[in-house]
């Protein structure tokens, strides 16, 4: 299907007082009540005051007596004292299904969280956005291309998810954040909690000029089993999803399913023949995934207006160096053997390139360029 492109959204907010903040939690803390059942109490009997107003018989049609007799009991304090104490720090924000600001394409998908924990920029909320994903184990070229992407994309006007993972997500990040759109994060995580540890920087950096969110309460802790729960909200809330760098068992390719199953694009970069993570992104092709070898050809399909994307200069491909190298990562024997240099050249213009940032040495010996 071709997404077009709805007006830019009008959302109306406003701050939900002290009781209301606290039904709110306390419906979404309430043991044995999952999303699902939540809207189901929504839908019959309005906003979450009112549920904790309704006789506990009414209650019991729709949830089990102890799930009852918990609501009954009214919002449990205890349980939703660490909520309070995270919102009252600067930049932590709740938002509700109620929220005029909540994510409109997310009120598209057939689950979408009651409640979303929010720190950053509350605005990115209602922007026109574009999931990129991928390999937690990304090569130079991929991480390269993943944040040349997400730079050219957000300067275009597209705010950039990911779900800051190792690897493609966190160059997603990276250049979305040197976008004019920026970049929002989802966790599979509470917000107190940064997985992976060493991305505490980046998410620093996110919720100071983007925005992070989850559906999970404060404290919970990485568990495998919520991070494809995390996927259907990075593709949820996007006009479409862009892959780089998957293998064929990869989550990527379990989000750039849930986008498919909920309407949206699904573009994948090609890569070698010879790397199992571009097999992935191969067979997303093969199954009718738009091909993308630029940020223009994912403008194009989306229909976005026509902007200057700005693309690296590459180097000078005459080179031979560069006629040596190919794009493929190669042993320095084969380019001994290749350009016909000795290995005291070809180290030293290695050394040159890399220093400069053209090439990234891997394990094993291995060069590879990265522009």
């Amino acid at each position: 299907m071709c997404a077009t492109l709805d007006p830019d959204p009008k959302p109306s907010r406003r701050d939900l007082n002290p009781e209301e903040r606290d039904a709110w939690l306390g419906l979404s803390l309430t043991p044995g009540l999952g999303g699902q059942t939540f809207r189901a109490l929504l839908a019959a009997f309005g906003d979450p005051e009112r549920i904790y107003a309704t006789p506990l018989a009414d209650l019991r049609r729709h949830v089990p007596a102890a799930v009852a007799q918990s609501i009954g009991n009214g919002p449990d304090s205890e349980r939703i004292a660490p909520a309070h104490q995270w919102l009252d720090q600067p930049g932590n924000q709740l938002v509700t299904l109620a929220d005029g600001d909540y994510p409109p394409r997310l009120l598209e998908i057939t689950d979408p969280p009651p409640v979303l924990y929010l720190k950053g920029r509350r605005e990115l909320l209602t922007q026109r956005s574009l999931a990129i994903v991928g390999s937690r184990n990304a090569t130079p070229q991929g991480a390269l291309n993943a944040a040349a992407f997400a730079e050219h994309l957000a300067d275009a006007g597209l705010t950039i998810i990911s779900g800051l993972a190792s690897g493609i997500d966190t160059a997603a990040h990276q250049g979305g954040l040197r976008g004019k759109a920026s970049t929002i994060a989802v966790t599979g995580t509470g917000l107190d909690i940064i997985y992976p540890a060493r991305n505490k920087q980046l998410a620093y950096e996110i919720a100071e000029n983007g925005a992070i969110i989850s559906e999970f309460p404060l404290g919970t802790p990485s568990i495998a089993g919520n991070f494809p729960r995390r996927n259907r909200l990075i593709s949820g809330m996007s006009l479409g999803c862009l892959v780089i760098e998957a293998a064929l068992q990869s989550g990527s390719l379990i989000t750039a399913r849930l986008a498919l199953e909920q309407g949206r694009e699904v573009f994948a970069v090609p890569g070698s023949i010879h790397s199992p993570l571009a097999r992935g992104c191969h067979a997303l092709i093969k199954q009718g995934a738009k091909l993308a070898e630029s940020a223009r050809d994912i403008l194009d399909e989306l229909r976005w207006p026509r902007v200057a994307v700005n693309h690296a200069v590459p180097p000078d491909n005459d080179d031979p160096l560069w006629l040596a190298m190919g794009f493929e990562p190669v042993h320095l024997d084969a380019l001994i053997a290749r350009s016909g240099l000795t290995a005291q050249a070809l180290s030293a213009m290695l050394l040159e390139r890399e220093l400069s940032g053209q090439i990234a040495t891997l394990p094993g010996g291995l060069y590879q360029r990265i522009v």
